[in-house]
């Protein structure tokens, strides 16, 4: 029997301290809001139901398309990517988001020290492993320690646009990342775009004019081996979307 590790991060309700642009909200309507429902849409008491319950259902009343374990599509990085209308997440082929995948161990470095091509030649050459077009490439910071951190969306490494051109090259078609984005932190890229006043510092990887998939704010991929396991990254199909929250699955055979 294959083996399942779960990739995404649970939706829940954000800690106190969350940004309020980042916030996750869900209401949770008990049994007895069903019961109370169930007898004013078809008149049966809650007498007449198991244990006196209804049905119990959930709202959820805020939940970004960014917001926890997401895919993120071409349109989220530019309206038009290589002179074409980008493409939206309902839009993307399923092929790229079952595909073999591979962890690339970048643990360890410092805020803002991106992964380079060079890094990621040294680790496919630790690991013993040559890339293959539509594998799925998966960068291992260890940021998902921090997921309930208020300043999460500032930390991690990120990946430089070099890098993220020469996966696209070999044929990766979805990258993945268990920070809050595949980029260096924002703050930093903002503070040398600024200083050096030029386009394609400022959130460089995202617009490298690529039409590329993106997973972000990915979990436990340290419980995973470098290769020889497949995932599962659907992504919800919402409609003209930048993006859609994914249930991410490694499968070990």
């Amino acid at each position: 029997m294959p083996r399942f590790i779960d990739l995404s991060a649970v939706i829940r309700n954000s800690p106190e301290q969350t940004p309020e642009f980042f916030k996750t909200e869900i209401r949770y309507h008990g049994h007895d809001v069903g019961a109370a429902q169930i007898k004013e849409l078809f008149g049966v008491p809650a007498e007449l139901l198991r244990d006196e319950e209804g049905w119990a259902v959930e709202t959820i009343s805020r939940l970004g398309t960014h917001d926890g374990t997401h895919v993120d599509a071409p349109y989220h990085y530019n309206s038009r990517v290589r002179g074409e209308a980008a493409a939206t997440v309902d839009q993307l082929p399923l092929e790229w988001f079952f595909a073999p995948g591979v962890v690339l161990d970048m643990s360890g470095r410092e805020r803002g020290q991106v992964v380079e091509v060079a890094d990621i030649e040294t680790e496919l050459e630790r690991i013993g492993y040559s890339l293959k077009p539509l594998d799925m490439v998966l960068v291992r910071t260890g940021m998902d320690a921090f997921y309930d951190h208020p300043d999460y969306f500032l930390m991690g490494p990120g990946v430089s646009v070099a890098a993220t051109r020469w996966l696209y090259e070999r044929g990766v078609r979805v990258m993945g990342i268990d920070a809050w984005s595949w980029d260096a932190p924002l703050d930093l890229q903002a503070a040398a775009a600024r200083a050096r006043g030029e386009k394609g510092v400022f959130w460089a990887a995202h617009q490298a004019d690529l039409p590329y998939a993106q997973i972000e704010r990915l979990v436990n991929l340290d419980k995973l081996p470098p290769y020889g396991f497949k995932v599962a990254a659907f992504p919800l199909k919402i409609e003209r979307a930048s993006a859609g929250p994914a249930r991410v699955v490694a499968i070990i055979e």
